[in-house]
Parts: C-alpha cells; structure tokens; sequence
C-alpha cells in the first residue's frame, strides 16, 4: 500500500511539472507569434529596401531570440505569481471590511508593481529630458493613487463613466498649461504602464474585490481598473514637465549594435547584462517585500502554492533581464535605423501601410490582451467571443499605427487627433452597454504592450528625425493613439451587441406570438 501511494505522488508531480512545462511552451509560442512577424518584416526590408549592416542584423537576430525567451518566462512568471498575489491580496483585504487598509494596498499594489513594469523602462529610456528613475518614480505614484480610486469605486458602486468624464475632463484642461511638445510623452505614459507586469496583477486585484461583493453589477464593475490606472501617469508626466520645463528636450539616441565577428556581437550583449541584472532586481524587490508582508500578516500560504509563486518570481526576474536585454540592445536600435532610412527617403509614405501591419500582428498576440480577452469571456459566461474581441482589437491598432505614422510624417499636432478621438469615446459610453465601456476602456491600456513600445516608438522617433520633425511632440505619441483606438471599435462592437440581442429578443417575441395562435 505505501508503494502505491509513493507511485501515485510520483504520477502526480510528474503530471505537475508536464504541465508547468506544457504552459511554458505556449508562452513561448504567444510571445513567437507576437514578435516572429516583425522580425519577418523586417528581413524583407533589410533584403528589398532597406540595407542593414551585418552586425546589426545578427544581433537583431540575437535580441529577437531573447525576446521570445525572455518575454515566454515573464508571462509564465506572472501567470504563477503576479495573478494569485493579486487575487489573494484583494480576497484579503475585502474579508477584513477596512476600507482604508484596501486604499493603502491599492496604491502600494499600482506603486510597486508598475516600477517593475518593462515597457515603461522602454519608454523611459528613450526619453531624455526627465530622468529614468524620476520619471518612473511618478509614474508609479500617479498609477498608485489612481488605482486606490479605482478600488474605492467597486466598493462604492460609482459608475464607471462618471469617473471617466471627470478624469479625461482634467487631462485636457491641463494640457493647455504643459509644454505643447511633451503632450504625447505624456499620454503615451498613460498606455505603457498597464502592461504584462501590471495588467494581471490589476486584473486579478479587481476580481478578488468586486468577489466580496456578491451581488449582480460585481463582475462588471471588476472592469475598468486598468482604465483608470492609465489616467495616472497622464497627470504625472504633465505635472513633471511643468517642474522640467522639458519642451525642448530630444528623445535619447539609439545607436546600432556594432561588432564584427560573433565573439564581439556576443559581447556587446554580454557587457549590459550585469546593467540590467541590478535594474530588474531594483524593480522587483518592492513587489517581492509586498508578498512578504501580505504572507506573513494575511495570506500564509504553505506548500505547493508557496513554491508555485516563488519559481513565478524567479522566471519574472529572468525574463523581465532578456527582455531589456533583447530590446535595448538589438531590437529598439534597428526600429530606429528602418525608420530613418524611410523618413528620409521617397518612400516614406510606405511606413503607413508597414506600420498598420505591423499593429495588426502584435496586438493579435499580446500578452496582456490575452489575460483580457480570458477574463472577459469567462466573465461573461462565453457572451462575448474571444475571437470578436480580438478582431476589434486587431483593426482599432492597425489603424491607430497607420494614423500614428501618417502624424509623424505631417507633422499634426496630438491634439488634433486625441481630442477628437477621446470626445467619440466617451460619447459612445451612452450607446454602449456599460460592461463594454469597461472592457473598452480596460483594453486602451492592454493594447499598447511591449512591441509598442520597443519597436513601433522607434520606427516613429527615427522617421520623425530624418524628416525633419521635432521628435518629442510628433514620434512620441504612437502608444497613446495605440491605447485610444480600441476604446472606441470596443464600443462600437457593444452598440452591435446589443442591437443583435435586441433583434433576438424581437424574433423570440414573435415566435412566441405564432405559437400561442
């Protein structure tokens, strides 16, 4: 009898790790699908129109496989850690009924889990009039507080739109005091900060809260979380370009990798590894001094799910370093490189269709899209498909890239284009039914990840520098119109929703009508 017990826990940890290596696999397959497309445009450029020295190619190669790895163990990582901590965390603190003790957690969850979000590292860098660590040090604090109102409205039952008003109702009244050229800084702060680091850990704060509730309008007030968040950064990277006076700033050069042989390319990857090492574990100790006060104090977790979260946090670590890696070295430069070579060439009204491509493919296959599209049709009990989502999703960014690209090339001021864009939006919310403006809102923030940030920005900053344009106020700004566009095709998508179920409704009536006859 103990032999067979022996034999069974053996099948069963066998089955375990099957499947922790089975999830692995597909976050490498979703992180392939999303960066193998850009890789694959980009070769055909590099063949056809645009010559791309050797070195840089080969190391494009290198950043393009450290990115697929990289971005594989961060997604696993927060599938093991981030969602349960959040989950558990939000449980927690709703079952003590103290209100204050869940606005604190809220904001020390929005401060600590966005300083360790990689995509606004990316932004960081290449802005370079503020520096890293103040600029991400706001940004935190503006998610942080944002994020503790966010909390407070699901407990409280204030309507999402009302929030949404007022909010976008003060960043476009202070827009008309901050510098004209750091406007699209500002809004594209707003999009990177809800990425695969904060998307799941927000996600699975709002449905442990909105679960203590019990009552019917809970699961549609779990969304809407990550909309607000978005708002946060927006005031916080206006406020510090008042303090910077940073109107005339540049963006930070991006230089292509040089070496000519492979032990040199190597290298080159080699001597920034120890820089990012010491980056990430600055950026993950406050979430891992986060958990360790919540399960000391609260959680108390034991066993398997202990284990579970720290080998979460261990393949956070390593890929969040591949990731930087990959992007900083190999990857962000030849963005540069392929949009300067258009932005000063005759064909440059091609980066349009190029870059619409591109976004169709990379939101397809985002990650944190992927934890929204789930949650949603669990949510809605399989209601909305993940493949009408998807496909919403998919056409709202490829335009906003298009139109992104078509600003930088014109020289159009964001405004223009963001007043319009966000008026419609919000117009919307009184035709949409109000789950949609959640998801609609939450999925502005989700759209713009980590390909945004790291390959479509530089595109834009290095087309932007060859045509001439002033590259803080006309490259910077392609997550912002990234994050609006799928507000607005998310919506439309609810209006025929509804007018679909309506119709059903009205075919049922008069089936019915028939029968009694």
């Amino acid at each position: 009898m103990r032999g067979i017990r022996e034999w069974l826990e053996r099948m069963l940890a066998r089955n375990r790790n099957w499947r922790a290596h089975s999830a692995l696999r597909e976050k490498w397959r979703e992180s392939a699908r999303s960066v193998l497309p850009i890789a694959g445009l980009v070769l055909v450029l590099c063949f056809l129109t645009v010559p791309l020295p050797v070195d840089a190619l080969a190391g494009f190669g290198l950043a393009t496989a450290l990115l697929i790895v990289g971005m594989g163990l961060f997604n696993q990582g927060t599938d093991l850690a981030m969602t349960p901590i959040g989950e558990g965390v939000g449980q927690s603190i709703t079952r003590s009924r103290n209100v204050k003790l869940l606005l604190i957690t809220g904001f020390l969850v929005g401060l600590f889990v966005t300083i360790a979000e990689p995509d606004l590292t990316v932004l960081a860098n290449q802005v370079a009039a503020i520096p890293n660590l103040v600029m991400i040090a706001a940004v935190a604090l503006g998610v942080g507080i944002f994020l503790a109102i966010a909390l407070a409205r699901i407990l409280w039952r204030v309507p999402l739109w009302a929030l949404l008003l007022g909010s976008y109702g003060l960043i476009f009244g202070l827009s008309f005091l901050v510098p004209k050229s750091f406007l699209s800084v500002a809004f594209d702060a707003g999009g990177v900060t809800t990425g695969p680091m904060t998307v799941p850990f927000i996600l699975g704060l709002g449905a442990g809260v909105a679960a203590s509730r019990g009552d019917k309008g809970a699961e549609t007030d779990s969304f809407g979380l990550v909309a607000l968040a978005s708002v946060g950064p927006i005031l916080a990277v206006m406020i510090l370009s008042i303090i910077y006076n940073a109107g005339d700033s540049d963006a930070a050069v991006i230089a292509l990798t040089e070496a000519s042989t492979s032990t040199l390319l190597f290298r080159a990857f080699y001597a920034e590894t120890p820089e990012y090492c010491l980056e990430v574990l600055k950026s993950l100790t406050p979430v891992l001094l986060f958990f360790l006060f919540f399960q000391f104090f609260s959680l108390k977790l034991k066993g398997q799910a202990l284990k579970r979260i720290a080998t979460g946090l261990f393949c956070t670590y390593i890929g969040l370093v591949l990731f930087l890696l990959g992007v900083n070295v190999g990857f962000m430069p030849v963005g540069s490189f392929i949009g300067e070579a258009f932005g000063g060439s005759s064909a440059r009204w091609l980066l349009v269709p190029l870059g619409m491509l591109i976004g169709w493919f990379t939101v397809s296959a985002e990650p944190a899209v992927q934890v929204l599209n789930t949650q949603v049709y669990e949510m809605t009990a399989g209601a909305i498909p993940k493949k009408a989502l998807s496909l919403s999703l998919s056409i709202g960014v490829s335009i906003s890239v298009g139109l992104s690209l078509l600003r930088v090339l014109l020289s159009i001021p964001i405004l223009y284009v963001l007043i319009p864009g966000y008026a419609l939006a919000l117009l919307l919310m009184i035709f949409s039914p109000p789950i949609f403006t959640a998801i609609a809102f939450d999925s502005g923030g989700v759209a713009s990840g980590p390909m945004t940030a790291s390959f479509l920005l530089p595109l834009a900053i290095g087309a932007c520098k060859a045509s001439g344009g002033n590259v803080v106020s006309d490259a910077f700004g392609v997550v912002a119109l990234v994050a609006m566009t799928p507000l607005i095709a998310i919506q439309i998508l609810g209006i025929l929703f509804r007018l679909r179920q309506r119709r059903a409704e009205q075919a049922k009536a008069i089936v019915e009508e028939v029968i009694e006859l």
